[in-house]
């Protein structure tokens, strides 16, 4: 990238085309009248969003404001285009109206803000699923997607992950789509984990959209990517992002610790140490086990080189003991088996979901993953998404002049939310990034 295109990183970046066309067929464009367009992503929504805010001044539709010419009453059907100053399109990405809120009417202009989403998020309002769902979770999950008596979604699916090869039956019992893939998401195992899945060791997928479609991806997936971007924060002078240090992709304009969680908050949601007691109707078996991050972190991939250390003083020793949340659970044996009479009599006696080797596993999982939080803010960069690998660098802080990086809260984090902002001052995208980990990895592992 040239000098040039550097210092204009930051930069107001072109919105080529924001359009609407009303529920009864008319249409307007929108660019001329922006004032700040804000475009979301983050692995913990189901789909994508943007919020435009503009000025309507009058006669953009039959003599009228935008908002009265269409008029807005929710529901249209938007298209918008924009390009970052490093010449990475965002679009052409179609959403609908979600909230219309004016925010100022006088006799001379009105200050409106739209946020759209995407057609699937309305949508899902309107189905419910009341079939039989079976196979593997990942298979249930591309259907209820795409097929037409549910969403009938035409978005890219591709970042869909296959889930471990053993098959999970359930019903929709009339519940959403969105509903039940995150329903879902808590059962799932990573069928590239191998032997750690078949013996309990981790679980837990997020499902989310971006620009480029849908995702349905693990844990352990995710903080197995190599990084996108490299990142470095300090307060050397840059000449506007013109002498970023060898290695990294870009500056960051800044760079925050967020992490919020307290220890005891950790214990409560059982980030370390479970308990699960299990009631099998068929025999009668009641069976405590007690799942915790010591049996399962050499199996697991984590963002740095290891779970934080706890203080010994605060583990308690003995059968049964050592646990912070337990999960009450019934067995589902012999429940919804497939194939024919004869096969489905076979599995009368197995267990259709195995709560005990997945359920407080992915527990843990969810709640190491957000153990470690930080917020970073970039020059506007559009090829960035929700659920991408960053590597970060901060300066060590010590009592003496030193070029160190932080070693201990550096390296791999995972953008669990994104906000790309464009104004008529500059282009920025602001990262939410976690990890689960401690320990700066080597920045080429």
């Amino acid at each position: 990238m040239s000098s040039e295109a550097r210092a204009a990183l930051s930069a107001p970046a072109q919105i080529k085309s924001i359009n609407i066309a009303s529920n009864e067929g008319k249409t307007a464009e929108l660019v001329g009248g922006v004032i700040k367009f804000q475009y979301f992503e983050s692995i913990l929504n189901d789909t994508i969003q943007t919020e435009l805010t503009y000025v309507d001044t009058g006669g953009g539709v039959d003599g009228k404001t935008v908002l009265d010419g269409l008029p807005l009453v929710g529901g249209e059907k938007s298209q918008f285009v924009v390009e970052d100053n490093q010449g990475t399109t965002l679009g052409p990405i179609a959403l609908y109206a979600d909230v219309i809120l004016p925010h100022s009417d006088d006799t001379h202009a009105q200050l409106v803000s739209i946020v759209s989403v995407s057609k699937e998020k309305l949508l899902n309002d309107n189905v419910r699923l009341y079939e039989k769902f079976k196979g593997k979770i990942s298979e249930a999950v591309k259907t209820i997607l795409t097929d037409a008596n549910y969403l009938g979604t035409q978005k890219n699916i591709t970042g869909i992950d296959d889930t471990f090869e053993e098959e999970y039956n359930f019903m929709g019992n009339a519940k959403k789509p969105f509903y039940t893939i995150n329903w879902l998401s808590k059962k799932a195992v990573p069928a590239v984990s191998g032997e750690a899945a078949a013996s309990g060791k981790t679980a837990g997928f997020f499902f989310w959209e971006t620009s480029e479609g849908y995702h349905f991806k693990s844990i352990d997936t995710l903080l197995g990517q190599e990084p996108k971007k490299k990142i470095i924060f300090n307060d050397t002078p840059d000449d506007c992002g013109k002498q970023v240090p060898p290695g990294y992709d870009v500056k960051a304009l800044s760079f925050s610790k967020t992490n919020a969680q307290t220890a005891s908050d950790k214990r409560k949601v059982g980030a370390r140490d479970t308990r699960i007691v299990t009631y099998n109707p068929f025999d009668g078996l009641y069976k405590v086990t007690t799942p915790n991050s010591g049996e399962t972190e050499g199996s697991i991939t984590t963002g740095g080189k290891k779970l934080a250390t706890q203080n010994p003083e605060l583990v308690r020793t003995g059968a049964n003991k050592n646990f912070s949340r337990t999960t009450y659970a019934i067995t589902d044996t012999g429940s919804l088996p497939s194939g024919n009479t004869e096969q489905q009599l076979q599995k009368s006696k197995d267990e259709n979901f195995k709560v005990e080797k997945v359920l407080n596993q992915s527990i843990m999982r969810y709640n190491q993953f957000f153990s470690f939080k930080a917020e970073v803010v970039i020059p506007g960069d559009f090829s960035l998404h929700a659920g991408d690998a960053v590597y970060i660098d901060t300066p060590q802080l010590t009592t003496e002049e030193t070029s160190e990086v932080n070693e201990q809260s550096g390296g791999l984090y995972i953008i669990t939310e994104l906000c790309h902002f464009l104004d008529i001052n500059g282009t920025y995208t602001k990262l939410n990034l976690v990890r689960d980990s401690v320990e700066r990895t080597p920045i080429d592992r």
